[in-house]
């Protein structure tokens, strides 16, 4: 009960609650329009997969060799699933549609955009913001991606930098040579900050971000006090650290909100705040991919529920503690003790048939890397350093794996086994 009520903290996860349906993109003419298709001669599976991405199926731009053998086992005689799969990743500079077609070029399968779970999928669920003014945060396609969320009014950091140019003052060559006039009057308010990832110039994220939560929304203007509460703060993606080509980890956008926090407590002497964070190990996060693995069985036509998930990661932070924190809640609502808080704009969830999520932690990524994040005692018998997120309580059982294998073809045999499956 510690354990759901520390992640809960500081309004993390307001609601639990159901999940929307998600919208397909339109599929390329040369797919078929599903990866599965009504009507099989299996027996229905009573499971289904959450994978991730980075460090399990692929390494920066390259396939993991065992995961194209794990999608052979996965798919029939006509490339069809066999069992649900969605792709869980704590990525999110990328179009929903433009993942799915990567990782079908990748994996040699079929994936549909509605299999895929990007950090801040779950932001679709905020309806209170999305009419709000918010600044947006991050790299790639980002006001595509606020927009597919449910965003309707949002606005650039570099649209932020123009209007105020001398704001962003780290970067010399960057510098306005003569002072602007000010444009307060024609620029209106930011009403919040949506963090969909790690952008590229931290400093000017990073100062403007300050700026708007320390002016309340005006920043060409300065107050006396900075507002406390200050605006709503939504953001996706708590990985501290992910594994590319490299070597060693590299940091990920957990590193960036762990820089907004410092500076945050150290220039107003209070604590960040945060309406909603997504991705994993968010227990609305699994919750989100378990109402899209059970409308995948609802459209295939399988009458069996599905009882059993598998969280297949390399990152015992947040694969692993997130997989066992949702297994947690999902043991504690069969007992009718798990606590369900709603969060305004968010719709109840529906009745789940889930019973259990096992973690299978995979030694191809993060985990691989000298250990980082590794369950096991520091030298000296000291705990292993917390790399999770300021709102979520250490646990070390939690990140305590189901099962441990080398990789993700492993993994899928080994489910295959525990659920008797050929």
């Amino acid at each position: 009960m510690a354990a759901l009520a520390g992640v809960a903290a500081q309004g993390v996860v307001r609601g639990l609650c159901t999940l929307t349906a998600c919208l397909s993109a339109r599929l390329p003419s040369r797919w078929p329009r599903r990866g599965y298709a009504v009507g099989c001669a299996e027996s229905p599976p009573t499971f289904g997969f959450l994978f991730d991405i980075d460090g399990v199926l692929v390494r920066g731009h390259r396939v993991i060799p065992a995961a194209l053998e794990a999608f052979r086992r996965l798919v029939n005689s006509q490339r069809q699933l066999r069992v649900p799969v969605v792709f869980v990743t704590n990525a999110g500079n990328i179009l929903q549609h433009s993942k799915a077609q990567e990782l079908s070029a990748l994996l040699e399968c079929k994936v549909d955009p509605d299999q895929v779970i990007l950090s801040h999928s779950p932001l679709k669920l905020f309806l209170q913001y999305h009419n709000k003014r918010m600044l947006v945060s991050g790299q790639g396609p980002l006001v595509e991606n606020a927009q597919a969320l449910g965003f309707r009014n949002v606005v650039t950091v570099d649209e932020l930098r123009l209007a105020f140019p001398v704001l962003d003052m780290v970067d010399l060559k960057r510098r306005p040579k003569t002072t602007p006039l000010p444009t307060t009057s024609d620029f209106p308010a930011i009403e919040g900050v949506l963090l969909l990832g790690e952008p590229i110039r931290w400093e000017t994220n990073l100062q403007l971000i300050m700026d708007v939560l320390l002016s309340n929304g005006n920043p060409g203007t300065g107050l006396a006090t900075a507002p406390y509460p200050h605006l709503p703060v939504l953001a996706s993606n708590m990985d501290l650290l992910w594994m590319a080509e490299a070597k060693m980890p590299r940091f990920g956008h957990g590193t960036f909100l762990l820089c907004l926090e410092t500076i945050y407590r150290k220039v107003t002497g209070k604590e960040l705040r945060y309406e909603g964070l997504t991705g994993k190990p968010s227990i609305l996060t699994y919750q989100y991919a378990e109402d899209l693995i059970k409308q995948q069985a609802e459209r295939r036509g399988w009458v069996a529920p599905i009882r059993k998930l598998y969280a297949i990661g390399d990152n015992p932070m947040s694969d692993v503690y997130g997989a066992n924190l949702f297994h947690q809640y999902l043991q504690m609502s069969k007992w009718g003790r798990a606590e369900e808080q709603r969060t305004s704009g968010l719709q109840k969830q529906r009745p789940s048939a889930t019973q259990s999520c096992a973690s299978i932690l995979v030694c191809t990524g993060v985990y691989s890397s000298q250990d980082v994040g590794s369950t096991e005692p520091a030298l000296g018998g000291a705990e292993p350093p917390f790399h999770g997120h300021r709102d979520f309580s250490f646990h070390p059982k939690l990140l305590e794996a189901s099962h441990i294998v080398n990789d993700v073809n492993e993994a899928v045999k080994l489910v295959f086994s525990q659920e008797g499956w050929a």
